[in-house]
C-alpha cells in the first residue's frame, strides 16, 4: 500500500481539477497492474481489473480519506473484471450530478451508470492542443464520444464543429457539455452515424481546416485498430483543407506508435509530422511504446 501512497502523493489535484492519482496500468508498480485511481473532486474512482479482499479495499478508503487535502465526499469502486464494468460505492455518497473540471472547462460525467464515464483523463494534452490551435478553424471531430474535444475546439474559438459517432447517447451527453460550458449549440453538429459510410455527407460538409481521430482501441466490427486505421487514414484527404492539420489518436498497445507514422508515409506522404504527445507524468508507463499517443499532422 506505501507505493501507492507515495505515488498518489505526487499527484495530489490542485484548483478542484481533475486528475489521474494512480496508473497501475502502466506496470511501473509491482503487484498494482489492476488499479488505476482517477480523482474527479470531490468523488474518487477506483478502477480494479482484477478481484481484491474487501479489506484491502477499506485500507486503500481509509488512506484515501487521510492523505487527499479535502475528504472526498464519495469513493466509488468500479469492478472492471466482472461483464460489463459495474460499480459501487465504498464509501459516501455519490452527488446527483457532477463535472469533471479541467483548464476552466467542464465536463458531465455518468458515474455509476456506465464502463466509460464519459470522460478520459488521458487526453487532456489533446483537448490542450485543440484549445491552442483552432482559432478560426472548421473542425471535424470523429469518434466524438462525448464531444470533449468540440467543447476544447469552440473554447479555443473554432468557427464551426462537426461531431461525428454512432453512439447517439453519447453525442446527447456531447450537448450537454456543450451547454454546460455556455456555448451555443448553433456552433456544432451532432451526426449519429458510422464514418465509413458518411464519407460522402462529410465530404459535402467539408473540408475541414483540423480533424480529429479518436477511436476506440476496438469497437466490435465498427472498428479495429489493424484493419480499420488504414482505411481511415486514406479518408482524410477528401476531408482536409490544404494545409490543414490532422490529430490522430492511438489506443492499441500492440501496434506502437511508429504504426501511424507508417500508414501516414505510405497513404499521405506529403503530411509534415508536427508532434507527437504522450499523457505525461499522471500516466507512467513501463514500456513507453504501449501508452495513448497522439500524433500531429499537416498537408501541404
Amino acid at each position: 500500500m506505501q507505493s501507492i501512497l507515495n505515488e498518489i502523493s505526487r499527484h495530489l489535484p490542485h484548483s478542484g481539477e481533475a486528475r489521474r492519482l494512480f496508473h497501475g496500468r502502466g506496470q511501473c508498480f509491482a503487484g498494482y497492474d489492476d488499479l488505476v485511481i482517477d480523482y474527479f473532486p470531490p468523488v474518487v474512482m477506483v478502477i480494479l481489473y482484477r478481484q481484491r479482499p474487501q479489506s484491502w479495499l477499506d485500507d486503500l478508503a481509509h488512506c484515501l480519506d487521510t492523505l487527499l487535502p479535502d475528504k472526498p465526499k464519495a469513493i466509488l469502486l468500479q469492478e472492471r473484471f466482472l461483464p460489463g464494468g459495474p460499480s459501487r460505492v465504498l464509501q459516501g455518497t455519490l452527488p446527483v450530478d457532477l463535472n469533471a473540471l479541467e483548464a476552466g472547462l467542464s465536463f458531465r460525467l455518468r458515474l455509476g451508470t456506465a464502463q466509460n464515464v464519459g470522460f478520459f483523463p488521458d487526453m487532456a494534452m489533446g483537448r490542450k492542443l485543440v484549445l491552442q490551435r483552432a482559432a478560426g478553424k472548421r473542425v471535424l471531430n470523429l469518434f466524438a464520444y462525448s464531444c470533449s474535444f468540440s467543447v476544447a475546439a469552440l473554447a479555443g474559438g473554432a468557427s464551426r464543429v462537426v461531431n461525428l459517432d454512432m453512439n447517439r447517447g453519447a453525442l446527447e451527453l456531447g450537448k450537454l457539455n456543450h451547454r454546460i460550458n455556455a456555448i451555443d449549440l448553433r456552433q456544432a453538429s451532432f451526426l449519429p452515424l458510422e464514418f465509413f459510410r458518411s464519407l460522402s455527407k462529410l465530404r459535402k460538409l467539408g473540408p475541414f481546416d483540423l480533424v480529429i481521430c479518436d477511436p476506440p482501441a476496438s469497437q466490435g466490427q465498427s472498428f479495429t485498430a489493424e484493419r480499420h486505421w488504414p482505411k481511415l487514414i486514406r479518408s482524410l484527404p477528401g476531408l482536409v483543407n490544404p494545409g490543414g492539420e490532422i490529430l490522430a489518436c492511438l489506443n492499441a498497445p500492440d501496434l506502437g506508435p511508429d504504426y501511424l507514422d507508417k500508414l501516414f508515409a505510405g497513404y499521405i506522404p506529403a503530411a509534415k509530422k508536427l508532434g507527437l504527445s504522450t499523457p505525461g507524468e499522471d500516466f507512467p508507463e513501463a514500456r513507453a511504446e504501449r501508452g495513448v499517443t497522439l500524433h500531429h499532422y499537416r498537408l501541404p
